[in-house]
């Protein structure tokens, strides 16, 4: 069933919400007021959205390096995801994660992960323990190309299918890993291909149209909790920014291809979406929406920087060693 246009208006509002996240997370990182390193996600919103509008809230995902629109997608709470950039106690990590930590298991976030490819056997073991409790949860691994290349992709979706646990694979292919072209590292035009070899389903989608990313999403879900196992999804995107925000960070890529990615902005498609098929979605709607979103991120601002930052002797606290 498709969703209704309140749910088309939920799903613009996550994806406006990731987007001026994002916007303001690079002008205060460039500004001095944020530390560590900012991955920014403008460009691809239409894939987190897309595939968290089809879960529960107790579904699990589990996100990468560049995790903000999954923990934003999947209902995180703005005011703890600034203070956690800013480094401050009220964040998520208590200030000591930073931007590729944040997590919150009372929402299904299992966690960003800098390391490539390094959530997706955390959330595989996530999928088999929903198995073994026949709780009916479905687990999600976001990863990105380069991910793909590596061991835990390929050990991960082989154990998934043998066993048939209820999971997806979303590869958000944005045709580069960090510097390096896919087509340099990478056989096959689509890593979806993929699914063949391990006798999953796999299947590529437009990753900047969010109706297409739900529609898959919903299907291998559906899959997911019936028992029939997983589904690989391969989103064809593309991230408008640099890897990261560091000034120095090089970007390799052809100016024209990124104007052309540009034109399929994911979030002006579904604004047009809206107008055109609902008949009810004006401009002053889409204004009031976005205002009311650029406030919000204000209000995360305003209660980051009214934190305080963690006491030195804070940093011994939360360490465990086997």
């Amino acid at each position: 069933m498709p969703p209704s246009p309140e749910q088309l208006r939920h799903m613009l509002r996550q994806m406006q919400t990731i987007r001026r996240f994002e916007e303001r997370a690079s002008a205060d990182y460039h500004a001095g007021e944020i530390y560590g390193v900012v991955h920014c996600y403008i460009g691809e919103e239409a894939v987190a959205v897309g595939v968290c509008a089809a879960l529960e809230r107790d579904d699990q995902i589990i996100s990468t390096h560049r995790g903000h629109g999954h923990c934003i997608a999947k209902g995180a709470d703005l005011n703890r995801m600034m203070a956690e950039l800013y480094g401050r106690e009220t964040g998520y990590c208590k200030g000591k994660g930073g931007s590729m930590h944040i997590a919150d298991f009372d929402i299904g976030m299992l966690g960003a992960n800098g390391i490539v490819a390094g959530g997706i056997s955390i959330v595989t073991g996530a999928g088999l323990a929903a198995q073994l409790a026949g709780n009916g949860r479905v687990a999600v691994s976001f990863f990105g190309d380069g991910a793909a290349n590596a061991g835990p992709f390929h050990e991960s979706i082989n154990v998934a299918a043998a066993w048939k646990l209820p999971m997806l694979y979303v590869c958000e292919n944005n045709l580069y890993a960090a510097q390096t072209p896919a087509d340099g590292t990478t056989a096959t035009i689509d890593i979806a291909a993929r699914g063949a070899g391990y006798g999953i389903p796999g299947v590529v989608v437009d990753g900047n149209d969010v109706l297409a990313v739900h529609e898959a999403a919903r299907e291998a879900v559906a899959r997911a909790r019936a028992g029939d196992g997983p589904t690989l999804i391969e989103c064809k995107t593309y991230r408008w920014r640099a890897h990261t925000e560091r000034p120095t960070q090089p970007d390799y890529r052809p100016p024209d291809e990124i104007t052309a990615w540009k034109k399929l902005d994911p979030v002006a498609r579904l604004v047009e979406h809206l107008k055109s098929h609902q008949g009810q979605f004006s401009d002053d709607e889409w204004r009031r929406m976005d205002q009311e979103i650029l406030a919000e991120i204000e209000t995360s601002v305003g209660y980051a920087r009214s934190s305080p930052f963690p006491a030195p002797e804070a940093a011994l606290e939360d360490v465990f060693a086997d």
